[in-house]
């Protein structure tokens, strides 16, 4: 018999302005089910990323179904798990978690199948012969197969961490062919923007804890599409950036949807309606972000 009962949370640093636990919650009202959606704050309480694993094992005793894992936990959990999904061995990050009826914890990745989604859905005919991605963490991993799978020729990942840079294009290669990425220094941002289709971001900059532009904007040019991976704000910078220079732009809205009714998916087995979904990240961001702003600021 299918269960109407879930336990489920999120575990990663600065998540307090996270939409996952209405994301969630929302659909499995309309479905019928008693769904609680926890946040996990590591800053909130103190710990280490490398105290992920403390958590997935502490969650798995208290009855939890599975876990979302984001930054900066992605890559740490993996060695705290029992077994892969094929896709998130490939990637080597992790950011949902189900614990079996086995007792067994079951990494997954749906940042890959969210990010590939959103950008069919938004970026449909956009060119991709050259795109340059600025990031090579756990999310950027997932969105750099996204990438390639929608059928990038090349991905040009650029990480203020050469090594990690080096390291998923070297992933890439070996599971895509050679010479599909390649690694670069942010130093070459501007020769590598000049002669690219778009720019996909993955880093944490412009998220609610890490607001800023994560590149000069006058690299934006209005043949640049640009593709943003944090979502809260809907609206970061760069976005709001690349729009006013008149790239075409793809924020990070639809990705947190799509990867969410992958996870819901995984979690409860039934399928989650993303076009409802949609709408309410919408609504979502929009009431978020009017109860933060300043009393009397007009925007």
């Amino acid at each position: 018999m299918a269960k109407d009962a879930y336990l489920v949370g999120l575990i990663g640093a600065g998540i307090g302005p996270s939409l996952s636990p209405a994301l969630h919650e929302r659909e499995a009202g309309r479905q019928g089910l008693r769904y609680l959606y926890r946040l996990i704050d590591i800053d909130a309480l103190g710990v280490p990323p490398e105290a992920v694993g403390d958590l997935v094992r502490a969650a798995r005793d208290l009855g939890f179904d599975g876990l979302n894992i984001t930054h900066p936990c992605k890559q740490l959990v993996i060695e705290h798990l029992d077994a892969l999904a094929p896709q998130a061995e490939a990637l080597g990050a992790v950011n949902t978690v189900v614990f079996e009826a086995d007792g067994r914890a079951v990494g997954h990745n749906t940042d890959v199948t969210g990010f590939a989604a959103s950008f069919a859905r938004g970026l449909r005919d956009a060119p991709l012969e050259r795109v340059v991605q600025l990031g090579a963490g756990g999310a950027g991993a997932a969105v750099a197969h996204a990438t390639l799978t929608l059928g990038a020729e090349r991905v040009t990942v650029v990480d203020a961490l050469a090594d990690r840079a080096v390291d998923l294009a070297g992933a890439l290669n070996r599971y895509f062919g050679a010479g599909r990425a390649v690694a670069a220094e942010p130093e070459r941002l501007p020769e590598l923007l000049a002669g690219a289709d778009g720019l996909v971001h993955a880093t944490p900059t412009g998220m609610a804890a890490h607001p800023g532009l994560p590149l000069p904007a006058e690299l934006l040019r209005p043949e640049l599409w640009v593709a943003e991976v944090v979502y809260r704000p809907l609206e970061t910078e760069l976005v709001r950036t690349a729009r006013s220079s008149g790239c075409a732009v793809l924020d990070g809205g639809g990705m947190a949807v799509f990867q969410a009714a992958d996870a819901f998916r995984l979690f409860t087995g039934r399928e989650a309606d993303a076009s409802r979904m949609l709408a309410d990240i919408g609504e979502l961001t929009e009431s978020a972000e009017s109860a933060e702003r300043p009393a009397g600021q007009v925007v």
